[in-house]
């Protein structure tokens, strides 16, 4: 595979002239590539939802990636992520995803940040107001969110390489281009090509001017900024096909007619599915389910948990949302887990990919191994994992850093660890049978730590009061 070309834009940097179009040699096609095969397989494996508009155009949607047509080939296509947190989470994974499956196919593709229209709040897909960020935690969060994209593109690039010629992965901030705004002229110039009663008649608008809480100019405003990201685009990188949410088509369709009334050009847009828990709120920081694509927030282990948790009523689907495997590759996983649906083959297949993808293979060993170490006790799963880690499995577990004293005891490492009582009463929860020390139970108090039994080669000690009560150690001066 030919290296992508990987960019990064942000605040103040020069977007004056197109970066993208031209820049790559055409290169091998993915087998899937075609002008109807391309969008025909996402919308098989259920990726792409909706194409926008489907019909009407001089140049309908499917033509567009025609390698046959003069001057088509490549197509640069762009999705939007607004800065409300500083991490991406699982809810962004599957507009990534799109713009990779372009990305393989040869097509030019902008991971574009909101560190404008972050200020305003998207009200698509919402019942109230998002609470307004300061300016600071704005740019913070976008900083953030531009590394997470780089770390997931590189990632991709490393790991999920087919041998052949991809298209490039750009990051770009839309605050680069606001911040050179004056208002009046921007409103002259925008606010004359859209028309209240169209923007007016938007769903997410209708939606919240009906709710109790209404809704705000700057929300409003929103669709008309968003709009204008699609036509600057357009006009500096040709980007011609806009990907988001199936909530954002309303924004979507106000880019489209917004470049369409200024050009005379035709521009697409395609909606991928919003992914709901089992309650059906849509995942993410406001409905408070977020499972975060950033580590501090979400650690690998639990990523790959959430994965491997899935029922089976949704597995083969998330596996054709969330992989780059072949439909007939998971199409076989399915019918070996149809023969044996004990061994949850699909659901650590997917977990395994996804961490993969969002973690790198480090951050998919550090999760197999927690697992290991958590569900099946393993004792050499323990003594290779880090401080990090252990702290990522037991969120919950006190920490302590002891020194190691000749002669120090079960019962005096309790102790000095907090977590038995003092008194007879400590002294009984061992007897009894009530501690643990790396996944093995000790019922002697007095017994002297042995290191590599007690102590491991990590200089750890994992102690367990009861079933659920974790407590780290870490041993100085061994």
């Amino acid at each position: 595979m030919a290296a992508p070309i990987f960019r990064c834009f942000s605040r103040g940097q020069g977007l004056g002239t197109p970066g993208l179009s031209g820049v790559l040699p055409l290169g091998l096609r993915e087998a899937h590539s075609g002008a109807q095969g391309l969008l025909a397989m996402q919308k098989a494996r259920g990726l792409f939802k909706e194409f926008f508009p489907e019909r009407g155009t001089k140049t309908e949607l499917p033509e567009l990636f025609d390698r046959g047509t003069a001057g088509n080939f490549p197509q640069t296509i762009y999705c939007g992520f607004d800065p409300t947190a500083d991490s991406l989470h699982v809810g962004h994974l599957l507009a990534l995803l799109g713009l990779f499956h372009f990305q393989r196919a040869g097509h030019n593709v902008i991971a574009l940040v909101g560190g404008a229209t972050a200020r305003l709040g998207d009200p698509s897909g919402r019942t109230k107001e998002r609470e307004a960020l300061e300016a600071e935690r704005v740019q913070s969060n976008a900083r953030a969110l531009r590394q997470g994209l780089k770390a997931l593109a590189a990632n991709h690039q490393q790991l999920f390489a087919n041998g052949r010629t991809w298209g490039n992965f750009t990051v770009l901030d839309n605050s680069a281009w606001y911040q050179k705004q004056d208002l009046v002229d921007f409103l002259a110039a925008v606010g004359g090509h859209f028309r209240m009663g169209t923007l007016l008649s938007r769903l997410s608008v209708q939606t919240r001017l009906k709710s109790p809480e209404g809704m705000s100019l700057a929300e409003f405003l929103y669709q008309v900024l968003q709009a204008y990201d699609f036509y600057y685009l357009f006009q500096h990188y040709r980007c011609r096909v806009q990907l988001g949410g199936s909530d954002q088509l309303g924004n979507i369709m106000s880019g489209y007619e917004f470049i369409h009334k200024l050009t005379g050009e035709d521009v697409f847009g395609i909606s991928v599915p919003l992914i709901t828990s089992t309650t059906g709120a849509k995942l993410g920081k406001s409905a408070g389910n977020a499972v975060w694509l950033n580590r501090d927030k979400t650690s690998p282990f639990e990523l790959y948990q959430f994965f491997v948790r899935q029922q089976d009523d949704l597995v083969e689907r998330y596996l054709k949302l969330f992989t780059f495997l072949p439909l007939p590759e998971i199409d076989h996983i399915m019918q070996l887990h149809f023969k044996e649906p004990e061994k949850r083959a699909p659901q650590k297949r997917l977990a395994t990919e996804v961490t993969k993808l969002v973690h790198g293979q480090e951050g998919l060993d550090s999760a197999k191994r927690c697992t290991q170490a958590l569900y099946h006790s393993s004792i050499e799963a323990l003594e290779v994992m880090s401080d990090q880690e252990l702290k990522e499995l037991f969120k919950e577990a006190s920490f302590s850093e002891l020194v190691l004293d000749p002669g120090t005891s079960v019962l005096d490492t309790c102790r000095k660890a907090n977590a038995i009582p003092g008194g007879p009463r400590g002294y009984r929860m061992i007897t009894e049978g009530g501690v643990s020390i790396n996944h093995r139970q000790v019922t002697n108090p007095e017994s002297v730590l042995v290191v590599g039994q007690h102590i491991l080669k990590n200089g750890l000690s994992l102690l367990k009061i009861g079933k659920r009560n974790f407590y780290i150690i870490k041993w100085l001066q061994l």
